[in-house]
């Protein structure tokens, strides 16, 4: 089986799509698959479908769910696999759980892209790390689970997963920038940047850059605009670091021309 959930849900047995096209069918499939191999109670289950005022034919209604998604994985088994559909989406007390091996959904293989390029990182290997945290990122077909109706299960999973997927994004933009990459990120930065205008790290990250490939004026006005940001929405100054990266560019620090990450800087002129 092949499961896909980094962008909108694919489902595939022998190559047959087994995505359920029915709402709530599909959501007990989804939650099923972020959390493979282990076992999704009935109450985790019934509270995703229906939060917490479930119908009193709950119970019986999400079987009938379990078993539609069984009917598809058995309708794209070989020949003479009669039953082994519960062998993959098996009943275990309390609730049901999906077996099948890690490698075969995307969410495994991000995480562990993801997990080998930060270690790489934090060693100094910063080609090694660049280059997997890059093929991490590159799982992704879009938003988590677009095409998904999400619930409250559901939710708390995609935004772990959102969360993870910047601070990736972070680590690998860090690494480029060790590495002299800052024209190549300028564009990057700038959407990601706009998309996340309260997000002070990337904001540090894109005043470097700027600075870096000559645009002092650009970095400060990067600056200025998420201080208006954070005014505006939540009456909060930038953080002492932030503002003491501003002071080194003003001042066109020497460090800041080194071959050090935007936050590392911050931590050298703090200190």
């Amino acid at each position: 089986m092949e499961i896909k959930v980094l962008g909108p849900l694919e489902a595939r047995e022998n190559g047959i799509s087994i995505t359920p096209s029915a709402v709530k069918p599909r959501q007990v499939l989804s939650l099923l698959a972020l959390q493979a191999g282990h076992v999704v109670t009935v109450p985790t289950l019934i509270e995703e479908l229906w939060g917490v005022t479930p119908p009193r034919s709950a119970l019986t209604t999400l079987q009938t769910y379990v078993l539609q998604v069984r009917r598809r994985i058995e309708a794209a088994l070989p020949e003479g696999s009669a039953g082994a559909a519960k062998n993959v989406l098996v009943t275990r007390y309390g609730g049901y759980m999906l077996d099948v091996a890690p490698e075969t959904i995307d969410v495994r293989s991000y995480e562990r892209l993801a997990v080998a390029g930060q270690r790489a990182l934090e060693v100094g290997d910063l080609e090694s790390a660049s280059r997997l945290l890059r093929s991490a990122t590159d799982v992704w077909r879009g938003p988590v689970l677009v095409d998904v109706q999400i619930g409250v299960r559901l939710g708390m999973e995609v935004t772990r997963l959102q969360e993870s997927r910047l601070g990736v994004l972070e680590s690998r933009i860090e690494a480029d920038l060790r590495l002299g990459k800052h024209q190549s990120l300028l564009s990057e930065l700038s959407v990601l940047t706009a998309q996340h205008p309260m997000h002070e790290n990337l904001c540090a990250q894109y005043m470097l850059a700027l600075y870096r490939a000559g645009r002092q004026w650009r970095a400060l006005e990067a600056y200025q605009s998420l201080r208006d940001t954070l005014i505006e929405e939540l009456g909060l100054e930038p953080s002492e670091r932030l503002r003491q990266l501003q002071c080194a560019i003003l001042s066109s620090e020497p460090t800041l021309n080194g071959p050090t990450s935007a936050l590392q800087l911050e931590r050298q002129l703090a200190g």
